[in-house]
């Protein structure tokens, strides 16, 4: 029982390392010029195929931020699970970048923050839209990005995470 217990523990912190960009996995598994996992790269180079272009908004479920009311509080409570790498404090860079202000924002571009040559050469502006189209699956659209979050396919929650960032004081 207990070694059954201690694997599970051991699965839980290496997903909740994964999800903040932390390594998962012994050193021998990553490749040793981009430090991604063979699961990692494969996945990279499928998503790579279908990265759409800085201006393309389109999504994989098709649906658009018009589609949906985005709610502050709501994208508040969903934001949590975002918190332990991100916050909406400006200037207060964690496992990821501060978030505050990011709508209007150059992708890669925030004070402070070492971000992957991926992101910082985009070319990506983050308006909503982008957002939107970004929370559902980030790897799809920048390709190479270390957020190792899987998105948010629900496109309500994302809407509400967009308002919630939008949101004046946040």
């Amino acid at each position: 029982m207990k070694n059954s217990s201690l694997g599970i523990i051991a699965s839980a912190a290496a997903l909740v390392l994964a999800a903040c960009g932390g390594e998962s996995e012994p050193a021998a598994t990553h490749d040793s010029a981009s430090g991604a996992t063979p699961g990692e790269m494969a996945s990279e180079a499928s998503e790579a195929t279908s990265m759409p272009a800085a201006d393309d908004v389109s999504t994989v479920d098709g649906t658009t931020l018009a589609d949906f009311t985005g709610d502050p509080a709501a994208g508040a409570k969903i934001f949590m699970q975002c918190r332990s790498c991100h916050v909406v404090e400006p200037g207060v860079n964690r496992v990821g970048p501060s978030l505050a202000g990011i709508v209007g924002h150059a992708a890669g571009a925030i004070d402070g923050y070492n971000y992957t040559p991926a992101n910082s050469g985009s070319g990506i502006t983050w308006t909503p839209e982008k957002l939107f189209q970004y929370l559902e699956n980030p790897r799809r659209v920048i390709p190479g990005t270390k957020m190792a979050f899987a998105g948010l396919r629900n496109g309500q929650d994302r809407a509400d995470v967009i308002a919630y960032l939008q949101a004046p004081g946040e």
